[in-house]
């Protein structure tokens, strides 16, 4: 059963800043149903940032009480054997922000893909921010080429695909996201979720919901429908719903 929590983005105490996810990233460590649960962080997309690990260690570890353990994917190498027992060995698997494309191109290179496909199985906690929250769907809203060249425009990119649908995070932050969703998604048979900064879409089986962790934090369901586009806030209800509902065209506000 698919237990999934895509962040927007959002601090989790990088030096010069606050926690923002505080309450999203204690709802990710309720899902495993555990006090101290294992949590792998896979930071390929920061190349294995030293500080990146440095912030997870002391946040998901000394403050959350998750017990860390790292997966170095650009640092060291690993056989598939070990990648198993590791991945399927963790209760957490959160992966970092960076490069959706540099990361995928690695994980796919080395048959990680195929293990995280498993843990679905399993029942491990899926969870991560940025592009450790567009790596699970179908596509993604990606500023994979932005971040070598600023003067490229975000992309469409291919993902895993345990989600059927497009992520589009930093939704409210960036500039350049809302109009780049719009042009991706008109040719789009999917429905795109797209998340501000401080909320994430929390998805167990069949059912979905949005949370948040500032009051201001937003979440939209996306997409095309007979030439028209639609913008449809997603609410900050408790309760569950259907994930069915999440992916149908309805009509609603046009924009």
């Amino acid at each position: 059963m698919l237990k999934l929590i895509a962040i927007g983005g959002g601090e989790i105490g990088r030096p010069g800043t606050k926690v923002e996810t505080a309450e999203i990233d204690k709802e990710t460590i309720k899902l495993t149903g555990k006090k101290h649960p294992r949590l792998l962080f896979v930071p390929t997309a920061s190349n294995d940032s030293d500080l990146y690990q440095d912030v997870i260690k002391k946040y998901f570890g000394e403050r959350l009480g998750s017990r860390v353990r790292f997966l170095l994917l650009t640092k060291n190498s690993y056989s598939k054997t070990q990648l198993r027992e590791i991945v399927l060995g963790s209760d957490i698997v959160y992966v970092g922000g960076g490069s959706t494309l540099k990361m995928l191109k690695l994980w796919r290179k080395i048959g990680l893909d195929k293990i995280l496909r498993k843990a679905v199985d399993k029942g491990i906690v899926l969870s991560g921010v940025s592009a450790g929250a567009n790596c699970w769907f179908k596509y993604s809203n990606s500023d994979s080429h932005k971040m070598i060249d600023n003067t490229k425009d975000y992309i469409l990119l291919k993902c895993l695909g345990f989600v059927s649908a497009v992520m589009c995070p930093h939704y409210d932050v960036e500039q350049g996201r809302q109009i780049s969703l719009k042009k991706h998604m008109k040719n789009s048979r999917l429905v795109a979720v797209a998340l501000g900064n401080c909320s994430a879409l929390e998805i167990v089986g069949d059912k979905y919901r949005l949370i948040t962790s500032k009051k201001e934090a937003v979440g939209y369901k996306i997409f095309w429908r007979e030439g028209k586009y639609f913008k449809i806030s997603l609410s900050k209800d408790k309760m569950f719903k259907p994930l069915k509902e999440l992916f149908k065209k309805q009509n609603s506000v046009i924009l």
